[in-house]
């Protein structure tokens, strides 16, 4: 039993311990992850990282739960591989919103959204819900919170399934992983510059995109590297809950009080 996990304590531990002063939603994906990942990729990643992460503010008094995990993501740019399941944005903005009423309802008052889907785009869900719950919401893309010290672990950045997921998936989920099947992850360039260089953005069709599903090299991916990437962003994600949960819900709140 891992006592942070809603999933798996009971309704005698929720009375003893509630309202929890933070709450963790992962949100993950299902779909393809070129031809060596599982689809479950996304989700088996998020889990394991909000659970290492909320197990390390525990164990400093943090009173954290962790809630269980979505496992569908927004797939409208993946459809047309076989099996991606898709929520469109506004129906993952539902569910996250009543689960957010429900929160509120409980007394937390408190959200991290730890995102492990890139096609979940959710900025826009904290500013429309911003007014409407008393729910402080916060978002993280964890693949993104080591990004200032990923040259130091990977040899190539990625964008899908490359040497970083890869490497997360030898760590922690090997017997699902199918290296030896893998293409090179190569992509098509955009024609237009202004696309190449960010400042004009699209959504992208992957079946043009990539050939698989992959985008980015994952044949230097090792266990080893997975390991110090995760123990960096569970790390940093553990710091945040531990403030996030000591922070009084004041009328500065989220910011510094004036001196």
């Amino acid at each position: 039993m891992s006592p942070w996990k809603l999933a798996e304590i009971t309704y005698g531990r929720v009375k003893a311990e509630s309202p929890f002063q933070v709450a963790v939603l992962p949100l993950g994906a299902t779909e393809p992850h070129n031809l060596h990942l599982p689809y479950a990729t996304d989700t088996l990643q998020v889990e394991l990282v909000a659970s290492r992460a909320c197990e390390r503010a525990v164990a400093r008094g943090a009173r954290v739960v962790q809630l269980p995990a979505i496992p569908y993501g927004t797939e409208t740019n993946q459809m047309e591989f076989p099996m991606a399941m898709n929520l469109n944005p506004s129906t993952l903005a539902k569910v996250i919103e009543d689960l957010v009423d429900s929160l509120a309802k409980h007394g937390v008052h408190k959200l991290l959204i730890l995102n492990g889907h890139g096609g979940n785009n959710l900025k826009w869900v904290l500013r429309e819900l911003y007014k409407a719950t008393p729910v402080q919401l916060f978002l993280c893309n964890w693949f993104r919170v080591g990004l200032d010290r990923g040259s130091e672990i990977f040899e190539e950045p990625e964008d899908h399934a490359g040497e970083m997921e890869t490497s997360m998936g030898l760590a922690f989920f090997p017997e699902l992983v199918r290296l030896e099947a893998a293409d090179e992850g190569a992509v098509k360039p955009s024609r237009f510059d202004a696309v190449a260089k960010g400042w004009v953005e699209i959504t992208r069709p992957w079946e043009r995109l990539t050939t698989n599903s992959g985008s980015g090299d994952p044949r230097a991916a090792t266990a080893a590297k997975g390991e110090a990437y995760a123990e960096l962003v569970v790390g940093r994600v553990g710091d945040f809950l531990v403030e996030l949960a000591a922070s009084p819900l004041d009328e500065h709140f989220p910011f510094q009080p004036p001196a």
